[in-house]
């Protein structure tokens, strides 16, 4: 897989992912179904968004099942990734398919911090692990502008997405901060933050404070 800048001759193909207005709105806030491509093409004019898109570039189950001349040489690292592949990119330089996920980095230089955002996979693409790759291709692409933290909102009934996003290495904030974080908010999002590889924070009281 890699991650690469969003393309606006996807933004359609983006747009169709959402298969209900309930998915419309978790994923994005908007009410519309189906969602005009002119949103997402309008998205990239915001200021301080990075957008970026997945591309499925290896067939099946990421390298499992390959030949050996694809694989060799490739191992996996703490990240999650292919140790010798530049970040974001779990491909080994194959070709792109096509766009399997969608995902934004926004950046608040004031703040010190990076949201990730309105991220969506294909529908074809679900339940095989794309999302958590998604997810921590982004938090790397995060780590590379040098600001502090990275942090993501999530709908407070989009379970799926939680576990997810869990398992790519993000935990819940104390709940006094998320509750101020939901002030100016039309609903009571749940608010995380990165805290590392997930595997290096299991057991005990998970939550993060500021």
């Amino acid at each position: 897989m890699r991650l690469l800048p969003f393309d606006e001759a996807h933004a359609a193909t983006v747009a169709g992912w959402p298969a209900s207005p309930s998915e419309v709105e978790m994923w994005c806030a908007r009410k519309e179904f189906p969602l005009p491509p002119g949103v997402v093409t309008g998205w990239q004019g915001e200021p301080d968004v990075r957008s970026h898109l997945l591309f499925d570039d290896l067939p099946g189950d990421f390298t499992h099942g390959l030949p050996g001349d694809l694989t060799d040489g490739l191992s996996r690292d703490p990240s999650g990734g292919l140790a010798g592949v530049p970040s974001g990119d779990v491909s080994g330089g194959l070709p792109a398919a096509g766009p399997i996920g969608y995902g934004e980095l926004w950046l608040d230089i004031e703040e010190n911090e990076v949201e990730l955002a309105r991220i969506i996979v294909a529908p074809g693409a679900r339940g095989r692990g794309v999302g958590r790759e998604l997810v921590r291709a982004l938090t790397r692409q995060a780590g590379e502008t040098g600001l502090a933290d990275v942090f993501m909102r999530v709908h407070p009934d989009n379970d799926r997405a939680l576990r997810c996003y869990r398992g790519a290495g993000f935990l819940p904030v104390d709940p006094a901060l998320a509750a101020t974080w939901n002030l100016p908010q039309p609903i009571d999002y749940v608010w995380l933050r990165y805290a590392g590889p997930a595997d290096e924070h299991s057991g005990g009281d998970d939550r993060i404070t500021s």
